[in-house]
């Protein structure tokens, strides 16, 4: 997941509301947004490589989690457990959500970098092995991209800006999730210098990814309303771009 754009007690029908992209290569084999039948109540896409995920939510817990890559060029020489962990560990976790991150703060250097935002009914923390300590989240619209939380870059202030725009007019989730479907690439005046090749720095600001290799392979929507009833969309996409398949997940009493 590569660019998620979310926002807190933002709207009185709906306290949390989410669009988000996932960014990967499209040779790692992926399924895509379903029920786990090794943890029931777990809705989720699935990593096939490493067994993670991106981004899903767990019934058990009333638990919302996703995750963003940290761009680090050069790579580290480490691997580490995958990232994608991070997510299942914060979802199926039954403790209190605060004593949760801490435990995977205190673990946080085992990974490559790595943004973790994770929420439930009572509290919603986002949590960094590139920025010092945890950050608890109060109301507000926020966007993580490749850097940590809010660092500008020009598809995350476009990003958040989209968001107030459908919270100013809500629509269906399924418009949530194709949100962030903008294939434009920013300005080169207005790129981030984070040690890439200016082809691939220009090709991966734009908030839909399309390279012969890379890209955006899902785009989605989340939103939970004041009576605490959930939805999720999934869209995932090809490697030219074309719509695949698409899922929807609705539970009620979710918070």
């Amino acid at each position: 997941m590569c660019l998620i754009a979310f926002a807190l007690n933002q709207h009185p029908d709906y306290p949390l509301a989410i669009a988000a992209n996932r960014d990967e290569f499209f040779a790692r084999p992926t399924q895509p947004l379903k029920e786990w039948p090794d943890h029931p109540g777990l809705y989720a896409g699935r990593d096939l490589q490493a067994g993670g995920t991106w981004l899903g939510v767990f019934q058990s817990t009333g638990r919302v989690a996703a995750l963003t890559n940290v761009r680090q060029i050069p790579a580290p020489d480490r691997r580490g457990p995958s990232r994608g962990q991070l997510v299942l560990d914060a979802l199926l976790d039954s403790r209190p959500l605060s004593e949760v991150v801490k435990g995977i703060d205190a673990n946080k250097d085992q990974y490559q970098g790595f943004n973790l935002l994770v929420a439930d009914r009572k509290e919603a923390w986002c949590l960094s092995n590139h920025a010092d300590g945890l950050q608890p989240l109060s109301s507000g619209v926020y966007g993580l991209s490749n850097a940590t939380l809010d660092v500008p870059w020009p598809k995350l202030v476009e990003a958040r800006d989209k968001l107030r725009g459908w919270l100013g007019a809500p629509t269906q989730v399924k418009t949530l999730a194709h949100l962030l479907g903008d294939p434009t690439p920013a300005p080169d005046s207005e790129l981030p210098a984070t040690g890439l090749s200016p082809t691939w720095e220009k090709a991966l600001s734009a908030q839909f990814i399309q390279l012969p290799e890379y890209g955006t392979r899902a785009c989605t929507g989340l939103i939970i309303d004041r009576h605490g009833n959930l939805q999720l969309h999934e869209q995932t996409f090809d490697a030219q771009g074309r719509a695949e398949t698409e899922n929807t997940v609705r539970l009620e009493g979710f918070w």
